[in-house]
């Protein structure tokens, strides 16, 4: 005896969208305007105010950035290349190595300061 063939139940259609309803925002743990001006440290609140970024024309580098970067990019680099051939005193020494690393270092840090 055959079974008649079983009904499946129609598919529920995908509901997206948001979870909770809009505006249900808690409000019991909002400070009141008067409250709002400092924290419990005693730190000002930020402002919710728009404060738009410097311009190009105003973001100027100390004169002595630049060259201050490029020469401790060329110490750090001739310092490892000196240890590299050998012409330092003492040899090879990782500690030199190390001290050229500084260097670079140094003037990666350095030129995170250039605008």
């Amino acid at each position: 005896m055959s079974q008649p063939p079983k009904k499946t139940p129609p598919k529920k259609k995908p509901t997206g969208g948001r979870v909770t309803p809009k505006g249900t925002g808690s409000t019991s743990t909002r400070r009141p305007s008067a409250m709002a001006a400092e924290t419990a440290e005693g730190h000002p609140d930020a402002s919710r105010r728009y404060t738009p970024p410097v311009p190009q024309s105003q973001k100027v580098s100390a004169p002595w950035v630049a060259p201050v970067m490029f020469v401790l990019l060329g110490i750090g680099v001739a310092v490892i290349v000196l240890n590299y051939m050998g012409l330092l005193p003492g040899a090879t020494d990782n500690w030199y190595l190390l001290a050229g690393l500084g260097f670079i270092l140094g003037g990666i840090v350095t030129a995170t300061q250039l605008h």
